[in-house]
């Protein structure tokens, strides 16, 4: 027998599966505190039913709208055009995969947008928020957890002090990158840097340094802002400044892209004149003219890992390290 309307009760799923109507709700609520046996039990009832959860009733209970959202503070062409977003969205997308989630993905694009993203987030619309490339002291991570909303960061935004984040190493990857040109014998070693109100910038800046310290070689530092053709100027105004140039590390693959560009408009041989080292390994560095040597991260293992620990942290579950830091490595190619 089933409920009026003929859609089937919790109590008849609680009957069905011969535990009890607590049980039930917390299956269907995502709970961990329920045996594998009476969490098989119920859900094989479950589908035996058809039982279908009352959502609006289930929100005003729980408080939850099994609702996750991805905040970008990026233009749309960055979002849609650099593979890294494309990876961390993928991951994130397979982290959630059984969780009964769903991924709102947020743009904010102009201060007035982040303003009413900032109000919508912290008005319980969402159980969660997973924010992506920020800049220096950005208020809304530390604005949303002080709401009660859990939050997980992809990269450490300078400045700040968040309760839970994934990073690359990314200071160590680029220390490797350039330690390896040196053990090439190049001495006159550029970088093309990332911003430096982002994390990302600062570390893998730094680790350019820390290699020609070691190496007792001089600097040369232009900056882009992570796309290709930021790449393309940094490298102009590079071989302007220093003619006799032999290697370039660009902080990311598509403004390594650029420094190629820029080099063969030029006349430069790459790796014979002039070495170039890129930073992500994305799907164009081994189609590149010649294959882009790159530092390889994984944006989808940093996008399931955001998505795990978020989903831990929505569950009440204690964390026995909230913050995760992934290990890049070099990929050699024929660029250097």
């Amino acid at each position: 027998m089933t409920g009026r309307g003929g859609r089937p009760t919790l109590e008849e799923v609680a009957a069905r599966a011969g535990v009890g109507r607590g049980t039930v709700s917390r299956v269907v609520n995502g709970s961990p505190r329920v045996s594998p046996q009476a969490r098989a039990a119920v859900l094989k009832a479950i589908d035996e039913l058809g039982y279908v959860p009352n959502r609006a009733a289930r929100q005003l209970v729980t408080r939850r709208t099994d609702t996750v959202a991805l905040v970008v503070a990026e233009s749309d062409q960055r979002l849609f055009h650099e593979p890294y977003f494309a990876g961390i969205i993928r991951g994130i997308s397979n982290g959630l995969g059984d969780t009964g989630l769903q991924l709102l993905l947020a743009l904010a694009r102009s201060p007035a947008e982040y303003d009413r993203l900032e109000d919508y987030l912290t008005a319980q619309h969402v159980d969660g928020v997973l924010l992506t490339s920020l800049h220096a002291e950005d208020p809304l991570p530390a604005k949303l957890e002080a709401g009660g909303v859990p939050t997980v960061l992809g990269g450490r935004p300078p400045g700040l002090h968040p309760v839970s984040y994934v990073d690359v190493d990314n200071r160590s990857g680029a220390r490797e990158a350039v330690a390896h040109l040196v053990a090439q014998g190049r001495r006159r070693i550029a970088t093309i840097a990332g911003p430096q109100d982002m994390g990302v910038g600062i570390d893998r800046l730094a680790g350019y340094r820390d290699a020609l310290a070691a190496a007792g070689l001089p600097e040369r530092v232009e900056y882009g802002d992570f796309g290709e053709a930021s790449g393309v100027a940094a490298a102009e105004r590079l071989l302007a400044a220093e003619p006799g140039l032999d290697a370039v590390f660009a902080a990311d693959d598509p403004m390594a892209l650029g420094a190629l560009r820029a080099l063969h408009r030029h006349g430069r041989g790459v790796p014979d004149d002039v070495a170039v080292i890129g930073f992500d390994d994305s799907a164009a560095a081994p189609l590149a003219d010649p294959p882009l040597t790159t530092v390889h991260q994984s944006p989808e293992e940093m996008g399931v890992e955001m998505a795990r620990l978020l989903v831990s942290r929505i569950r009440g579950e204690t964390l026995p390290d909230p913050v995760v830091i992934l290990r890049p490595h070099l990929v050699l190619r024929e660029s250097a």
